[in-house]
Order: C-alpha cells, then sequence, then structure tokens
C-alpha cells in the first residue's frame, strides 16, 4: 500500500513583501557584492571615473538579479511524497520517496531537501541535489521506523535553493503531508478450533430458518439435484414453474473481541509493556477470526467499537476482509487508556445477544470487576480469557508471589464461570498461549463427557 501527496505553486505566483522575502534571502557573499557595488559607486561618482562606476553596477546588480531569479524560481518547483506502505507493524521499516520536478523553462541552481518527521521515526532527513534541468527530475528515498504504534505526520517538505554563484539562499516550504500509520505488531496464530466454538462461514453447524413460518418461504427456481421434498407447491401453482424452499441458509460465525484500556489496570509503559502486549494480541487475534471467515467485533472496556461497524461486525472471507482489518488496525494504533474503572459497559453491550466466540484481554482485576467479567460468560458460545497482571510485568519475578496468588483468584473466578481463563507471563508469545487455552479447553470437555457418562 502507498500513498502520496503533491505540492507546487502557479508559475509567477505573488506573495505579499515578495522583494523583502528576495532581498532577506541574500548570503553573506551576497551582502558583500551589494555594498562593494554600492561603495564603487559612490567612489565613481566623486572621483568621476566611468571604469569604476561599470564595475561597482555590476557588482549591485548581480546579487539583485540572482535574488529575483531564485525567487521566482522556487515557485516553478513542484515536489511530491510517496510512503511505501502507508501502513506498518511497529517495529519494521516503512520508505518515503521524494521527487523534485522543475516545471520551468530554465534549469535550477543547487537544491537542498529536508523533510519533517518525528523524533519518534528517526533523524530528520537531508539531501542535497544538483541542478535540475529544465523539465527534469529528480528522487531521493529515506526509511523511518517506529517502535511504537501511533498516526504520525510527515511533512511538510522544505525546499532550499542556491544560485550558481552563492550570493542568494532561499526557502521553500510545500503545504501538503502524509500520515504515517504505526499498528500493532499481528502474530499468526495456529489454526486451532475451540471446543464449543461455531465453525466459519459456509462449514458450520449452526444453521437459521430463512423467514418465520412456511407461508414467509422465499422460494427460488429448481435447480437440477435438489430435493424433490423441498419442492413449494403454492409458489409453483403461482409462478408455473417449479419452485423449492429455500429453508435454511448458514449463518455466519461470530467472534467478539474484548480489549481492556482502563488506565488504572495496566502499569508501565513502552513496546514492552503490558498493555502493548494485551494491544497486539488484539490485532492478531482480529486478523486471524477474520481470515477464518467470522463476522468480527471489536469491543473496549467503554463500550466502544469500531467506527463504520455493523452490528454483527466486520464479516470476514470477503472482498471487504482486508478493508476491515484495516480499519480495525487504524483503530488499534491509536488506541490509549481509558478513565474507566470498571468493565460494566461492556457487559451491557455483550447482555444484549449471542456473541458467538468470545476473546478477551484483561488487566489487573480487582473481585468486583472479576465478578463482572465472570457474568460475560453467561451469553457467549465460548469464551476465552487472557488476564494480564501488570505488577508481574514490572517486578522481577522473585517479588511476585503475592500478585500471582490474587492472579490464580481471579483466574479461578472466571474458570469457574466457564472461561478458558490463562495467566499471561511477562514476554510470552501469544501462539503459544493460543495452543495451550486450546488444550485446555479441550481437556476440560473431555472431562465432563467422562464424567456425564
Amino acid at each position: 500500500m502507498t500513498s502520496g501527496s503533491t505540492g507546487h505553486a502557479e508559475p509567477g505566483r505573488a506573495e505579499k513583501g515578495g522583494v523583502r522575502t528576495a532581498l532577506a534571502g541574500l548570503t553573506t557573499r551576497g551582502r558583500s557584492f551589494l555594498a562593494a557595488g554600492i561603495a564603487a559607486a559612490i567612489c565613481a561618482y566623486v572621483l568621476g571615473q566611468a571604469d569604476l562606476l561599470r564595475v561597482g553596477l555590476l557588482l549591485a546588480v548581480l546579487p539583485l538579479v540572482c535574488a529575483g531569479v531564485l525567487y521566482r524560481t522556487r515557485y516553478r518547483v513542484a515536489g511530491s511524497r510517496r510512503l511505501s506502505p502507508a501502513r506498518v507493524p511497529a517495529g519494521s521499516e516503512a520508505r518515503v520517496h521524494l521527487r523534485m520536478d522543475n516545471v520551468s523553462r530554465l534549469p535550477t541552481g543547487l537544491l537542498m531537501l529536508q523533510d519533517r518527521v518525528p523524533y519518534v521515526l528517526g533523524p530528520r532527513p537531508r539531501f542535497v541535489l544538483d541542478r535540475v534541468e529544465a523539465g527534469g527530475r529528480r528522487e531521493v528515498s529515506y526509511r523511518v521506523r517506529s517502535d511504537l504504534r501511533g498516526r504520525y505526520p510527515l511533512g511538510p517538505l522544505q525546499l532550499r535553493l542556491n544560485d550558481p554563484f552563492g550570493l542568494c539562499e532561499l526557502t521553500r516550504s510545500f503545504s501538503t503531508h502524509d500520515t504515517l500509520t504505526v499498528i500493532p505488531r499481528v502474530e499468526p496464530l495456529s489454526p486451532v478450533r475451540f471446543s464449543g466454538e461455531a465453525r466459519g462461514y459456509g462449514d458450520g453447524r449452526q444453521r437459521s430458518l430463512a423467514l418465520a413460518g412456511e407461508d414467509d418461504v422465499i422460494p427460488r427456481e429448481y435447480r437440477y439435484g435438489d430435493d424433490l421434498r423441498r419442492v413449494h407447491w403454492r409458489s409453483t401453482a403461482r409462478y408455473g414453474e417449479l419452485m423449492v424452499r429455500r429453508e435454511e441458509q448458514p449463518q455466519r460465525s461470530r467472534c467478539t473481541v474484548l480489549l481492556d484500556t482502563r488506565g488504572i489496570a495496566f502499569q508501565g509503559a513502552g513496546p514492552d509493556s503490558a498493555f502493548e502486549w494485551a494491544v497486539s494480541g488484539t490485532a492478531s487475534v482480529l486478523v486471524h477470526m477474520l481470515e477464518r471467515g467470522f463476522s468480527v467485533r471489536l469491543l473496549t472496556d467503554s463500550g466502544n467499537s469500531v467506527p463504520g461497524e455493523g452490528a454483527d461486525g466486520f464479516a470476514g472471507a470477503s472482498q471487504e476482509s482486508a478493508d476491515a482489518a484495516g480499519l480495525m488496525m487504524d483503530t488499534l494504533a491509536v488506541i490509549d487508556h481509558s478513565d474507566g474503572t470498571g468493565l460494566s459497559r461492556s457487559y451491557d453491550v455483550l447482555r444484549g445477544g449471542n456473541e458467538g466466540l468470545l476473546v478477551a484481554f484483561f488487566g489487573d482485576l480487582d473481585e468486583e470487576q472479576a465478578t463482572v467479567a465472570a457474568k460475560m460468560r453467561q451469553r457467549s458460545g465460548g469464551a476465552l480469557a487472557f488476564v494480564l497482571d501488570s505488577d508481574t510485568w514490572v517486578r522481577e519475578p522473585n517479588d511476585a508471589a503475592g500478585p500471582m496468588n490474587r492472579t490464580e483468584e481471579r483466574l479461578r473466578m472466571l474458570r469457574e464461570a466457564g472461561w478458558t481463563a490463562l495467566s499471561v507471563p511477562r514476554g510470552t508469545p501469544l501462539n503459544d498461549l493460543w495452543r495451550q487455552a486450546d488444550r485446555e479447553r479441550t481437556g476440560v470437555v473431555a472431562a465432563s463427557g467422562k464424567a456425564g457418562s
């Protein structure tokens, strides 16, 4: 994915204070030439030396001519920027391509380019370009990289022009800028299948009637191979051709990914913090479920979801799947801690209907919030919780005995409510926990089957 912008000014564009701007661009050499020319002209007038007057006029006019030509030239140069890609995972590099076009009929002098970038993306890039012929172009590029997700502006591009004699130097800033979106890291997940969850679209076991009753069935024309027991005789008599009932339609499996963003639930900051691990895990699960054909919804503790998301979430296994993933990644790129203190809002959203598979990333849970989280399991087809205790992420392992006891108590509450709950040690890959959750869930179901028999 690439993104780009172009900025230029029309030839002959007027600017307020143009003469003052052009004269202010004179270098030390240019001011010296101008002063020497004026001094020589005065001396020639006093002494009556015509030859000295010519030399003085030449010295005085040369920097003025260079300033005038350079002032017009800077509005006859067009600059453009292109990002490749415009959306990049944290820790990966993107390349920024700059192009300068000389749209005038005269060659330019020495060009110095400077692009403005945030400090987190690296040092400010600077380039020196030789003279550009009439109608010519020059292209340069540089790389940017950030370990912190977010949206970072690039630009405006600044252009500094010099005349061949070094008498004048002018700077021009282009008005256009671009935005680099650094999204969370996405970890590939193993294609495990949790017991009790619905399959993806097309081969799931959940089915739904097309409409409520026999009289509301929407028929379709008979196709070779259709079961004759599905012939709808009333519609056949009405349309004069054989019609069959369209009773069953595959129901797309649903998955809701809940991200706890409460500021009081996480400690620490930076790319290795518990909150950044939770955001990266959320992104990984969302992409994984979209690829499997689930209707995916992103939910936060404040009850908010992705702007533009439908009631059933974003559909996977479709042409819009990539756009849906991009929209959710853009949301996660700028998501931050919320001011909320509880999970009641997200519980109210989940209480409204069957959410299918529920995958949650929780921070610190006290007894009250653990009780609220346990209730979320009641309406979901399957529930998987990753609990990140911030104390175990900011303290040394030997000092985490007390917090681990508290975490085990919260996990026990969730498991008793039917969750497959796992504690997340610092630095553990999500895919390892993902497969561990599948093994634990399978073991619980197998034990339940033996107990029932």
